[in-house]
């Protein structure tokens, strides 16, 4: 079990009402903003206990409604079946196997995500090549997720390309977030560092999440939401040259 003093706990809440606020925004960043800053203060093994409840639960909304659930699942299972895969059988460093690896990793991860949603590039739609791209993105998203925790490149940008409406969209970000943490589960046990302790006691920061959701809605009301992508890309850039570096 990794221990956790006060100070921790604290730094914990407030990284969770960040996280919360940026999903409340723009739908997703959760997993992003979580490892991205509590792994300046704890091991990335110990970020990534913590983030597994907060982010299922978060997300399970976004699988309904049921009517659409199980076509959508049945177009996405090439990639969920790859990300399982990926994030079982690779031979990158999994975390908790070398904490200085695990954070230069996930400082390039940061700063390419980062780099790319600046640029506000968009891939263009896989056509007929999306029946063996979706599984090749799956692996590879799943080697990422193993190696840093983080799930979201190049998942996101690929999965933004099927030129899925925004419910159907939301829909599918839902089901693969909520896979992705699943699979980044099994790897921490199999690797020997999720403690179930760890993440039952993260159930306390569901509130915090809550609560940034919340305020993170009102703030779309009132914020451009391109504008807060853009700063939002721009911290996630910014912390991952940190991280990378130091």
């Amino acid at each position: 079990m990794f221990p956790l003093d006060p100070a921790l706990v604290v730094a914990a809440v407030v990284v969770f009402l960040i996280a919360g606020l940026v999903k409340g925004v723009i739908g997703l960043g959760m997993p992003t903003v979580v490892m991205g800053l509590l792994t300046i203060v704890m091991p990335p093994a110990a970020a990534a206990n913590l983030l597994l409840l907060p982010t299922v639960l978060t997300n399970l909304w976004q699988l309904l409604p049921a009517s659409t659930f199980w076509p959508l699942l049945r177009r996405l299972a090439g990639l969920l079946i790859g990300l399982f895969v990926g994030a079982m059988f690779n031979g990158l460093p999994a975390l908790g196997e070398g904490y200085g690896w695990a954070q230069h990793a996930l400082g390039a991860i940061l700063a390419v995500y980062g780099a790319w949603g600046l640029a506000g590039r968009r891939l263009p739609a896989p056509g007929r090549h999306e029946v063996w791209l979706s599984p090749l993105v799956g692996y590879t998203t799943g080697a990422i997720t193993a190696a840093t925790g983080i799930f979201v490149f190049p998942l996101v940008p690929y999965v933004q390309s099927l030129q899925m409406d925004k419910d159907r969209l939301v829909q599918a970000m839902g089901i693969i977030f909520c896979a992705a943490t699943l699979a980044l589960t099994l790897r921490l046990g199999a690797s020997g560092v999720l403690h179930t302790a760890n993440v039952l006691a993260s159930l306390v920061y569901l509130l915090p999440a809550a609560l940034g959701m919340w305020a993170g809605q009102i703030v779309r009301r009132r914020v451009s939401e391109a504008a807060f992508k853009r700063a939002f890309f721009v911290g996630v850039l910014l912390l991952g040259v940190y991280m990378f570096f130091s």
